[in-house]
């Protein structure tokens, strides 16, 4: 009997096939990064519409320019930057019809003067601005946002995405489906927080004259004060609890109507100090908590 013989090609050959291909392919997929300098004057306008995914953060500095850093992968993002004025432009969109979503990410980094106005939008990456004294609109679908030692009227839109302000100063406004904020010592004279379904956090002190409304339909809505404060109290609940931990520091409300009351089964009004502040917290069928911080 006869054994045919098969010739197979060398396997050399053919892991160095291999091995150009993924050689080639990791080459163009490498991530790209550049950089660009804008020299600016006065209040500058920054406006970042990342139509992909990706993260942006925004710092800020004594120097009067808008540099402009970021990364991404050349064959799947197309990143546009123009100037105009003390208006620059940013726009990040994608080079495929059915990209995967990971492939087509662009990230970030904007170095600003300290007096400079944001409008910045994303898709899933974090949003973080730190130590900028402008107003700002900030929206995001599913990435959260982080705000550090900003002031100005800021604006913060998102569909599932979370808010973490601390230290924030002067009017705040949040609208969210299933995301949540937290508002850590601040010094904002006007709160606007509404969110379907997350939780809301208010733990700081509430400037004389200033009103705060808080809303979420199921989420948990909890307000800490300190000693030092002053406002009058108006918390309801349909199906919710109000939970009352600061009964020794709430005197019987003189000056909100309670006409609205009726629409709620669990309401609670109160006033701390002269109450020269005006706090509105509701919830459908969360919970509302209210406590003195230590």
């Amino acid at each position: 009997m006869q054994r045919t013989i098969k010739h197979h090609q060398p396997l050399s050959v053919w892991s160095f096939g291999l091995l150009l291909f993924a050689a080639s392919t990791a080459i163009a997929a490498s991530p790209e990064h550049q950089e660009r300098h804008f020299a600016v004057k006065g209040h500058p306008v920054v406006v970042l519409q990342n139509i992909v995914n990706g993260r942006i953060e925004v710092k800020s500095s004594k120097n009067p320019e808008v540099v402009v850093s970021s990364t991404s992968i050349a064959d799947k993002v197309a990143i546009d930057i123009e100037q105009v004025g003390d208006r620059i432009d940013i726009s990040a969109s994608s080079l495929s019809s059915s990209p995967l979503p990971h492939e087509v990410e662009a990230n970030f980094q904007l170095t600003v003067p300290e007096q400079t106005e944001l409008q910045l939008k994303t898709q899933t990456g974090l949003i973080y601005v730190e130590q900028v004294t402008g107003d700002m609109k900030l929206e995001s679908v599913a990435g959260d946002v982080h705000l550090k030692e900003v002031s100005g009227y800021i604006i913060v839109k998102t569909t599932g995405g979370s808010l973490v302000c601390t230290l924030c100063s002067g009017k705040l406004e949040f609208t969210s489906i299933s995301g949540g904020a937290q508002v850590l010592q601040p010094s904002l004279t006007n709160v606007n927080l509404m969110t379907t379904s997350g939780n809301i956090l208010y733990d700081g002190d509430f400037i004389r004259t200033g009103i705060y409304t808080m809303r979420s339909g199921k989420g948990l809505v909890e307000v800490r004060f300190s000693g030092n404060d002053s406002f009058d109290l108006n918390a309801r609940t349909n199906l919710g609890v109000v939970d009352n931990q600061a009964a020794a520091f709430l005197k019987p409300d003189t000056h909100a109507s309670r006409h609205s009351a009726a629409r709620y089964a669990h309401s609670l009004f109160g006033t701390v100090g002269q109450g020269l502040a005006k706090v509105e917290l509701s919830s459908y069928s969360g919970t509302i908590r209210i406590l003195k911080r230590n």
